[in-house]
């Protein structure tokens, strides 16, 4: 292949690519017959596309199929099957209160330090879903385990309102 190297100035970049990709394999002693071979591919490849005379490659639009409008609920004017996804593991996390406090106060906690939080004592926790607030409730306890009863649930739209804040 040394026979016909050509002036690098008239060389498109991708036959500049492959004659870096050829120097170094050649220097790495890793030169391999598959190598050749796929370099033959892209010569030919390019060659088809009319790059590697310089030209620019022309850029085809694929044929396309045509959809009819169809709902993205099926086409059958039902609701969507809300099957697909019912077996989606989501977070829920009760949130007791929150506070602001420095970096320089939080790097000075131990054991036994209190914390003040926003909320009073007896008022609703916030019942979180992968973070997004959809309830609130009060702690009971069940069969010596902690849980949580419902008292007030976001309704869809205004959880969509809180997102938007």
């Amino acid at each position: 292949m040394a026979d016909d190297k050509k002036d690098p100035k008239e060389m498109s970049e991708d036959e500049k690519l492959a004659a870096e990709w050829e120097a170094a394999m050649e220097e790495s002693g890793d030169g391999d017959d598959d190598v050749g071979d796929q370099e033959d591919e892209w010569a030919a490849a390019l060659q088809e596309s009319g790059d590697a005379k310089g030209s620019g490659a022309k850029v085809k639009t694929p044929a396309m199929e045509e959809f009819d409008n169809v709902p993205a609920g099926g086409g059958s004017g039902s609701a969507p099957d809300l099957d697909v996804i019912l077996d989606i593991p989501v977070t829920i996390s009760m949130e007791v209160g929150n506070t602001q406090i420095p970096i320089r106060n939080l790097l000075q906690l131990n054991q036994g330090s209190v914390i003040e939080l926003d909320r009073l004592a007896g008022e609703p926790l916030d019942v979180l879903v992968n973070g997004t607030l959809i309830a609130h409730g009060e702690v009971v306890m069940v069969n010596e385990k902690f849980g949580i009863r419902l008292t007030d649930v976001i309704s869809p739209g205004e959880r969509i309102k809180r997102l938007a804040k």
